[in-house]
């Protein structure tokens, strides 16, 4: 079932019954919310290979895979200072701007959301530790 965007005022009214709520109240996530990524992906994907000198996204994919790590890597580092100290509001702008730079990279390496979607949901219902365990084992059968 597809969840209908709401008006502006369900919105308005939406946002100040939510800052009522307990903090450690996480929000569902909604269909409206994983498009923006997907938005977001055709929007960088439409830019590679245009004129680097109009789009920022175009610049940093002319700029190969090394550049647009490195720039992932220095907005990845930003999100966590301002993690640590404690600084929300900055570190909503800066999660934004690590999950643009991740979404670069993605269409660098020719991987789609759906795929991350996909891999996500495998994953769903799995105990991180039971994950990475078996990790670990199909790693050391790999190198043996």
């Amino acid at each position: 079932m597809t969840k209908k965007a709401p008006s502006k005022t369900e919105a308005k009214t939406d946002t100040k019954s939510k800052k009522n709520k307990e903090a450690l109240t996480l929000p569902e996530i909604s269909e409206a919310d994983i498009s923006v990524l997907n938005r977001l992906y055709d929007v960088v994907q439409s830019r590679k290979g245009t004129d680097p000198s109009v789009s920022h996204s175009a610049r940093l994919l002319s700029r190969g895979t090394y550049k647009i790590a490195q720039k992932f890597g220095e907005e990845a580092v930003e999100c966590l200072i301002e993690a640590v100290a404690g600084r929300k509001d900055l570190m909503i702008g800066e999660s934004a701007d690590v999950l643009y730079h991740l979404i670069v990279l993605w269409v660098d390496a020719g991987i789609t959301p759906d795929q991350v979607w996909a891999e996500l949901q495998r994953r769903e219902g799995t105990s991180g530790i039971a994950e990475k365990a078996a990790r670990s084992k199909t790693t050391k059968s790999v190198k043996e």
